[in-house]
């Protein structure tokens, strides 16, 4: 067999890029990139992606670190915004705001408005509020009101005072007394203008006593009958006093109401939440119609407020603004770079309160999904499967359409203390996942919704060819990057020495790298030591420089391993030949390094039948692709020299000192 066709002249080990192909001298005459070089597949599936607008069709972006998924996506997103737009079309973006639900208080409603509206909806309720208060107190202050009420009041004790006269009068014809004491009523015998004594009375006759005691028991009755009555007088005109308040309180804010309620009259889930706040309004009059009290002192460090001394009455007043797009130009886009349950989902807040906790409507937060209801939503894929119970929820989000605020807690099958179960949001969000290929074969596998949810992948390509065409975008790419952070330009040379890292990035002479992330790093270290000596504009020394460095950096365990070949620990031998033995080299991984080990191959052959025997495999320190050879190697063995007869041969096969 002649192996010297398979020879590679070192000239032809790596190639080498000629500088004078370049049309200019330094990247300052380049015009910077605004486009992405060579992911032409992933952007139509984003593009398509973004266009469809039916369930189903959110993006997972596949593809290694430092191609560029993330800016290609806000890229096009950005310019798919313009293109609808300009054609006049419009996205439905609204503002999200949760009230107080009056039939169930645990269950705060939410209340869509116009983008910019659910500020001043808020606002207004505030100043209705303010002004309903001053308004009360001041009606409830007047001195008609004061006059009306002491009508009322004296009406009603002139009435109790009658009947007590009447009785009075009976009771003394009848010989008794009626005394008033802080038990109650007392019916004391009178005879000749005297009360009399319970000796008097003991001395009396029997018939007299008895005479006595059924004149009492008759009034007694009389006497609870005119305590029944006042009872029925002071209901009456506590009934009555209200009545005349909750009219009076009606008079007073109905002008207020009905100001608020023309306002907002296109708005649908406004006018019912006005009705009821209205009806509660006149049912808590006493909690309105006092002027403000000044606010108590701590109790034991803690600030006293309203809720520490019973329930707020301004509470159901307070508009919780949950997602506010007044500042949004256009639809939210919304990246989370920390998609946990309560940045992505929103959360309960509570505050302490004498021993437990407790929360309302006002305490609602919300999370990323929220925020990017009627736009965009970019996450990433590996820390989204990493949070525990996000993935399920973002699942059901998705397939329901609706997002509402639950308790981490209880996802995990724990108690939450006093929950809330706010009203879910409807909503309409575009999600776009950045993870990698592996994720994406994954989830596709063994997730059976995920083909549901996730029916476009945008695949982006490590390497591109190396055309003249792409070599050009390469270096304008290199300009972009100059001028973005500041950077001394490159001159021809730079550009070329950049794009030959590049093509030895994906081992291929005929390609280039579309990492630009760790190109770009290249860039910035070799400015660097431009910077350093001074130069007016980097070249090819200082682009080595900057790749020499980055290799000394990382390559300690590179070292090490030529050191004890150097010394004499790892047996290397580089002249001579030996029968069995062979030199061959392993090439390490560590991540941020890769590097070649050479190693010494002992083949050993001996009597019997065993065939081949792979050492590295039975001590468990070989892989996949090296065992595969040995076993090609046994089987060509076997097909070249035993067709005729059992190959009877032990060899033993052995990668030494690894």
């Amino acid at each position: 067999m002649d192996i010297s066709r398979h020879e590679i002249p070192a000239d032809k080990l790596r190639w080498q890029c000629d500088p004078s192909k370049f049309d200019f001298e330094c990247t300052e005459e380049l015009a910077p990139l605004h486009e992405f070089i060579g992911q032409d597949r992933a952007i139509r599936a984003i593009e398509f992606g973004l266009s469809m607008t039916r369930d189903g069709y959110n993006i997972y972006l596949a593809g290694l670190t430092g191609t560029g998924k993330t800016s290609v996506a806000k890229t096009y997103i950005s310019k798919l915004i313009d293109e609808r737009e300009k054609s006049g079309e419009s996205y439905h973006v609204s503002d999200w705001c949760y009230i107080y639900d009056f039939a169930r208080v645990d269950h705060p409603r939410i209340l869509e408005l116009r983008k910019g509206m659910g500020r001043v909806f808020r606002d207004d309720v505030a100043g209705l509020l303010h002004h309903l208060k001053r308004d009360l107190a001041k009606a409830f202050s007047s001195e008609d009101y004061k006059a009306q009420r002491k009508a009322i009041i004296e009406a009603s004790q002139v009435r109790q005072q009658e009947s007590f006269s009447h009785l009075r009068s009976a009771a003394a014809k009848k010989g008794f007394l009626i005394q008033m004491s802080q038990t109650g009523a007392a019916l004391v015998p009178v005879k000749d203008g005297k009360t009399l004594a319970q000796e008097d009375f003991m001395a009396l006759s029997e018939r007299a006593r008895k005479s006595i005691e059924k004149n009492r028991n008759a009034l007694r009755k009389d006497l609870e009958a005119l305590f029944e009555d006042a009872q029925d007088i002071e209901r009456a005109t506590g009934e009555q006093l209200q009545e005349a308040d909750r009219n009076l309180a009606d008079r007073t804010i109905a002008r207020l109401f009905d100001a608020l309620a023309k306002k907002y009259e296109d708005s649908a889930g406004v006018l019912p939440y006005l009705t009821d706040l209205k009806s509660y309004t006149l049912d808590k009059v006493d909690s309105f119609k006092s002027p403000q009290e000044e606010k108590p002192e701590a109790v034991l460090g803690l600030a006293a407020d309203d809720s520490r001394l019973g329930s707020d009455p301004a509470v159901p007043f307070q508009v919780n603004l949950f997602v506010d797009n007044s500042a949004t130009e256009g639809p939210p886009i919304v990246t989370e770079t920390n998609p946990n349950y309560v940045n992505l989902f929103g959360k309960i807040e509570r505050k302490f309160v004498f021993g437990g906790y407790v929360s309302d409507h006002t305490m609602l937060k919300p999370g990323a999904l929220h925020l990017a209801n009627g736009g965009y939503l970019l996450l990433s894929a590996v820390d989204v499967v990493a949070n525990p119970t996000v993935w399920p929820a973002l699942k059901r989000a998705l397939k329901t359409r609706e997002m509402g605020i639950e308790e981490p807690f209880e996802q995990m099958g724990l108690v939450a203390p006093q929950g809330l179960r706010p009203r879910p949001i409807p909503i309409d969000v575009k999600v776009i996942l950045i993870g990698d290929a592996s994720l994406y074969q994954l989830l596709s596998t063994y997730d059976e919704d995920f083909w549901e949810i996730f029916k476009v992948k945008a695949d982006f390509n490590y390497e591109v060819s190396r055309t003249p065409e792409n070599m050009r975008s390469f270096a304008a790419f290199i300009a972009g990057c100059c001028e973005g952070c500041e950077l001394k330009h490159f001159d021809r040379t730079a550009v070329a020495t950049v794009m030959e890292y590049a093509s030895r990035m994906v081992a291929d002479q005929e390609k280039l790298s579309s990492r630009f992330a760790f190109i770009k790093e290249l860039v910035e270290e070799a400015e660097y030591w431009a910077r350093k000596e001074g130069a007016k504009l980097v070249n090819a020394t200082h682009v080595r420089r900057a790749i020499e460095e980055r290799r000394f950096r990382h390559n300690l365990p590179d070292e090490r391993l030529r050191d004890m070949i150097t010394d004499g620990t790892i047996l290397i031998d580089t002249q001579g030949s030996v029968v069995g033995q062979v030199n061959g080299l392993s090439i390490y991984s560590l991540g941020d390094i890769m590097f070649g080990k050479p190693s010494r191959i002992t083949c050993r052959t001996f009597l019997g039948r065993n065939g081949v025997i792979n050492i590295e495999r039975e001590a468990n320190l070989s892989g996949s692709t090296h065992d595969k050879g040995v076993l090609i190697m046994s089987g060509y063995l076997g097909w070249r020299y035993a067709q005729d007869a059992p190959l009877s041969l032990s060899a033993s096969l052995c990668f030494e000192q690894s």
